[in-house]
């Protein structure tokens, strides 16, 4: 390194002894503040997750719940920034434009709206970020199709979510999807006919053991009936039981029986409630369970 270029050991004012400090160079004899850089130099490490452990550098991950995947900037709302109130309305419309040069179609707006609500229900039925994903590609997929000319996005938006759950076999009976979602009964089953028809969905049954956890938390019972009752799943597979009958109504009638074998207080009426069949529909089940 030449002698111009090199860095200065002694201050120019005193020729006292210099000390670096942090972002700054300072003078030990007369104070004089040689040289600073508040400029911080090191990775911009954050983390996206919810481990702090797992910090990155290169943005959140691209996600399908979002119509460009993620890609997008906000213009926030900090209250740290004391704007004046020129400033503050002008930073409002700067906020106003840029979310409409978002959505550059109305069917960026139509998956702007649907994919919100499939979030929504997603969260309220407390799926998995896959099943979100997988709804979001399938709701795209009959956006492409032009199946939601005319039909309700609600619908579809419920419609892609149960159909979902059918296709990956996670137990969500058809009740439970419409207390949270904001389509009526025939809306989503409107929309779940047309795209079972015209995107040929690989649906099959849902075994009856995947409703079990979830339907014996609900009737608190205990470990070993739900136990006794998985493997009278088990002899209703074996004996073609469950072909054509509701799987939940099926494991419901199961705990049922499990709790009438081990003299555990429970009514037709509450298994069956838990399942969102009819004691008629129970009742059959329990009697070919016995029999």
């Amino acid at each position: 390194m030449s002698k111009a270029h090199a860095p200065e050991r002694t201050c120019p004012e005193c020729d006292g002894r210099l000390t670096p400090d942090d972002a700054e160079t300072v003078c030990d004899d007369c104070g004089l503040v040689v040289s600073e850089d508040r400029i911080d130099r090191g990775p911009e490490w954050r983390a996206f997750a919810d481990d702090e452990n797992e910090k990155e550098r290169t943005g959140a991950p691209l996600t399908r719940s979002r119509h460009d995947r993620g890609l997008t900037t906000e213009i926030g709302h900090d209250s740290d920034l004391r704007l004046t109130g020129r400033k503050r309305r002008r930073v409002a419309r700067m906020r106003k434009h840029h979310e409409r040069a978002r959505i550059k179609s109305k069917t960026e707006r139509n998956q702007v709206y649907a994919f919100t609500e499939i979030r929504r229900l997603v969260s309220a039925l407390d799926l998995s970020k896959n099943v979100r994903d997988r709804a979001c590609v399938l709701f795209e997929s009959a956006q492409s199709e032009d199946l939601l000319r005319g039909r309700s996005l609600e619908g579809f938006t419920a419609a892609a979510v149960y159909a979902t759950c059918r296709t990956a076999s996670v137990s969500r009976t058809l009740d439970e999807i419409l207390d949270v979602a904001r389509a009526t009964r025939s809306e989503l089953k409107t929309a779940y006919d047309v795209m079972n028809r015209e995107l040929g969905l690989p649906t099959g049954p849902i075994d009856p053991r995947e409703y079990l956890p979830r339907f014996a938390s609900r009737l608190d019972l205990p470990t070993e009936i739900e136990r006794e009752a998985a493997q009278l799943v088990e002899r209703g597979h074996d004996r073609n039981l469950v072909a054509g009958r509701n799987p939940g109504g099926f494991a419901a009638a199961c705990l049922y029986a499990a709790a009438r074998e081990t003299r555990h207080r429970m009514t037709q009426k509450e298994a069956a409630g838990v399942a969102d069949v009819t004691a008629v529909t129970l009742r059959s089940a329990y009697q070919d369970l016995r029999d």
